[in-house]
């Protein structure tokens, strides 16, 4: 490869990026395009744009354009850059419409087969399987549409999932575009574009390192890892069909694995594979006592391993994979033991034989947790929303919970099964926006601490969504009482199952 192009190509998506963000974040502030942290696993103390995708873009149709004009290809293979460059924009199209206005699940997951599908047939194919260290090769046939929508799709979602903290996403996004820069030895549109998104992902994690300034949203999300998805295919045109595929797995070895757990772990527990949660490695590092910051550079230390390992794959062909898959797997378990979430990564076991009883509590509180969203239409006041979530809470089983607004405080507890304070499980959730905290309480003989977990976490979800629909819906602020606040403390109990209302 020619240096100087490398590098005039890098800075070009470099300061694309960089200086289109501040104007992007001075525009989405103004539209109210910020994340507000109203989602339940959402933890930031202030609003922050989440358009960054916009930047990411962009640099990357002004490199790509670039590309074409000093380093145009033969027809057979511009058409399919040509399909690699509509079918990016495309996936990010469908990110920003969901960051600018929610889409479904099940729509989005459409509209990313269907883009997936247009760019098969712009070019962008698994034709070939070959099979690692075996000197075996496979035409795909009909397969080879199924393969290639699978892998486009599933890469597009595996960023998506794995932008939970900042910086966590790009970091990650910048090594894959590295990796992939670096897969071919000469100067094509596959490896120009890799390394202009490096540099773009550069300019984006100067803004998106924590403290965030800006995410970089579903848009940029889906963008990125159709992206990564793309060029690892156009790769594998050139004879190494499975280094070229296999390469990015192993770099990508640390969000696949929690990925992969996290829908196991929702699926025994009859939650939404997609839903958010709290549960993810970066959470375990965070709660393990590391800052943000730490954490994030923990797990690039480890991504950057994987990285090592994923180009000693492609340089051998695909011959070490076996090697590389041990030596991933001691890492993780050294990894986790490390840091003190080894036991929730190997529960597996105690989980599944307790897997239908979860499910039966999980069902149980979507449905409370979907009725009191109802309810909140409603309801004329927060006082008169509370009352309801109190009687959510009493069918869950909780003792006592207390919640805490910004002119006061409300409790509520069933006297009868009032622990100790030694002989409970407490957990306290506080939501940065709107200044709310919640605090739930249980004996620890009546409940498991695993159910209680669980339990908790989908409750202090219900009340999230339920005071955010009403907030919503009567554009006031949540307080009990706006004009006189008041610190309210139980009262006695008239109902043996549950105090008055307060």
């Amino acid at each position: 490869m020619n240096f100087l192009n490398l590098v005039v190509f890098a800075l070009t998506g470099f300061f694309v990026c960089w200086g289109l963000i501040p104007l992007i974040c001075r525009w989405s502030i103004g539209v109210g395009a910020t994340n507000q942290s109203r989602q339940y696993h959402h933890t930031h103390k202030v609003a922050v744009p989440r358009l960054g995708g916009i930047a990411l873009a962009s640099a990357f149709l002004v490199v790509a354009v670039l590309t074409f004009i000093f380093f145009g290809e033969t027809p057979e293979r511009t058409w399919p850059n040509i399909a690699l460059v509509i079918g990016s924009l495309a996936m990010f199209w469908l990110g920003l419409w969901d960051d600018l206005r929610p889409l479904g699940a099940r729509i989005k997951l459409a509209g990313q087969i269907l883009i997936a599908t247009a760019t098969y047939f712009g070019g962008i194919q698994i034709e070939v399987l070959k099979i690692p260290f075996l000197a075996t090769a496979h035409l795909l046939g009909a397969g080879a549409l199924f393969a290639t929508v699978f892998w486009l799709v599933a890469l597009t979602n595996l960023i998506n999932l794995i932008d939970g903290i900042d910086g966590l996403a790009g970091g990650i996004s910048f090594m894959l575009m590295c990796l992939l820069a670096f897969l071919g030895g000469e100067l094509t549109f596959a490896n120009l574009v890799a390394v202009g998104l490096a540099g773009a992902l550069l300019g984006f994690l100067y803004f998106n390192f924590p403290p965030a300034k800006i995410y970089m949203g579903d848009g940029g999300a889906y963008f990125l890892g159709f992206l990564i998805g793309a060029l690892s295919i156009t790769h594998s045109h050139k004879g190494t069909i499975a280094a070229a595929l296999i390469a990015p797995i192993f770099a990508l070895a640390l969000p696949i694995a929690d990925v992969s757990l996290a829908i196991l772990r929702r699926g025994l527990q009859g939650l939404p594979i997609f839903r958010p949660d709290r549960k993810h490695i970066h959470h375990h590092l965070v709660n393990f006592g590391f800052s943000r910051r730490r954490t994030v550079l923990i797990l690039y230390a480890i991504s950057l391993l994987f990285l090592f390992v994923a180009l000693g794959v492609f340089w051998s062909q695909g011959r070490l994979v076996p090697i590389a898959v041990g030596f991933l797997f001691l890492i993780m378990v050294v990894s986790a033991r490390s840091f003190g979430f080894v036991q929730d990564w190997f529960a597996m076991g105690s989980l599944m034989g307790k897997a239908l009883e979860l499910r039966k509590e999980t069902r149980y509180a979507l449905s409370l947790s979907r009725w009191l969203e109802l309810e909140a239409e409603r309801c004329h006041s927060v006082s008169e929303l509370w009352a309801n979530y109190q009687f959510v809470m009493h069918k869950l089983g909780f003792a006592k919970v207390k919640l805490a607004l910004e002119d006061g405080e409300r409790i509520w507890q069933a006297r009868e099964l009032m622990p100790d304070a030694e002989n409970c499980h407490y957990e306290r959730h506080e939501f940065q926006s709107d200044q709310m905290a919640i605090e739930f309480l249980v004996a620890k003989n009546l409940m498991e601490r695993k159910v209680f977990d669980h339990l908790v976490d989908l409750a202090a979800e219900t009340w999230m969504k339920a005071s955010q629909k009403w907030k919503n819906l009567h554009q006031l602020p949540l307080r009990f009482d706006p004009a006189t606040p008041v610190v309210a403390r139980p009262g006695p109990v008239e109902n043996p199952g549950l105090s008055p209302a307060t």
